[in-house]
């Protein structure tokens, strides 16, 4: 298949999945297009039992260890607001985060694969992911054995994410260690006693407290973690009363926690728990603090990164370029990583007629994605995966 035959079939497909984006873990339709594409490949597939994941192995024409490649494929709650004539038929619900684009260019991957399946040493196992979007569709995978799927655990994994901003069409960036930030859901309910609001000695206010607890949270950070490190803690939602003339029962705010690293993420979760109880305490209410993990860190293998930039490099020439600070966006590829050694890299689809610094960004209506990446973003996938079996031979 020609490079331009790849393209044009990739595009077909990632505006088939565009239309119809779905939300979560179950993605029937989704699951359906993405198995007729790979219809036909000699592939070992087989979906998943909790979510609509698809797991689809690759073997070489010899044997050797085992190369994991992901791609996510969940669509976001989002009312699109492109006007491109491919745009969400289902409404409340747009592919705003590209993962249409890395379903399409893991497919054209597993094209690319299979015609040079020859020069394999060792298998490839597809990872068509759900769920990437808070519902930690990743450890559900592994859960299920996405990493056992060839019969051997993988040596390397690579994912990878388009950027509707920020970066250039058709470059590549990544970076070793951090990524991109874990991050944590804070709830925090403060439950005091209602009354009247003339006689507010008669009751026990909580949103005195709850303002307080949100006032002194925002000084936490910078207190508790080495100004080196990077903890990123947000309150954004804040709801109390019904009345400006009655005093509430409950006041309940709730937050997000990013961060890189495991011990600052601990020691900001303790101080949390103190501040809030201590403040209650002081205002004779209670408190239930409540801190939920919602995805890890994404570190990448120095080893890994190193590679995957020398095999981005080649292909790209002076397109590729070191990422000099970690995002604090989150990815459940972390899960992976955490399991496996390997790489996250980021590949700018920002339309050539709009600014990388002001276009519209990923998770917004608005946000455009350039179909021209679709099997650069393909070959990219591929070549990894080759010449990373490559290498792990003698």
């Amino acid at each position: 298949m020609s490079t331009r035959e790849l393209q044009d079939e990739l595009v077909r497909l990632r505006r088939q999945l565009h239309a119809e984006p779905e939300v979560g873990l179950d993605l029937p339709r989704t699951q359906e297009k993405v198995l007729a594409a790979l219809d036909g490949l000699p592939l070992e597939v087989t979906t998943g039992s909790g979510l609509s994941s698809i797991t689809a192995v690759l073997r070489g024409a010899r044997p050797g260890p085992t190369v994991l490649l992901r791609a996510d494929m969940d669509a976001l709650p989002v009312t699109e607001q492109t006007g491109v004539d491919y745009a969400s038929r289902i409404d409340g619900r747009m592919h705003a985060c590209g993962h249409d684009l890395h379903t399409a260019m893991l497919v054209g991957a597993a094209r690319l694969l299979a015609e040079r399946r020859a020069e394999l040493t060792g298998d490839v196992v597809l990872m068509f992911q759900p769920g990437e979007e808070g519902c930690d569709g990743a450890g559900k995978m592994i859960s299920e054995g996405v990493l056992k799927a060839s019969g051997a655990h993988p040596v390397a994994a690579y994912g990878m994410h388009v950027q509707a901003a920020r970066h250039d069409l058709g470059t590549v960036t990544t970076r070793r260690g951090p990524l991109m930030a874990g991050g944590d859901l804070l709830r925090v309910t403060v439950r005091g006693a209602g009354g009247h609001g003339s006689t507010p000695h008669r009751a026990k206010d909580p949103i005195a407290p709850a303002c307080e607890m949100v006032g002194a949270l925002q000084a936490l950070v910078a207190r508790t973690v080495d100004p080196f490190e990077t903890v990123v803690l947000t309150v954004g939602s804040f709801h109390s009363g019904d009345a400006g003339n009655v005093i509430p029962g409950e006041a309940v705010f709730d937050g997000s926690l990013r961060w890189f690293s495991a011990p600052s993420r601990d020691a900001v979760w303790d101080g949390i728990a103190a501040v809030c109880n201590g403040i209650a305490a002081a205002h004779g209410v209670e408190v239930d603090v409540d801190l939920t993990e919602y995805v890890r860190a994404t570190i990448n293998d120095d080893a890994e990164a190193e590679f995957a930039t020398q095999v981005a490099a080649d292909a790209h020439g002076d397109r590729f370029s070191w990422l000099e600070r970690p995002v604090t966006g989150g990815e459940d590829f972390s899960r992976v990583l955490e399991q496996v050694p390997g790489a996250f890299i980021f590949l700018g689809a920002c339309p050539p007629d709009r600014d990388p610094a002001t276009a519209p960004d990923n998770h917004s209506p608005f946000a455009v994605f350039d179909d021209s990446v679709l099997a650069d973003g393909a070959a990219l996938y591929a070549e990894l995966a080759i010449r990373r079996l490559a290498r792990s031979q003698p």
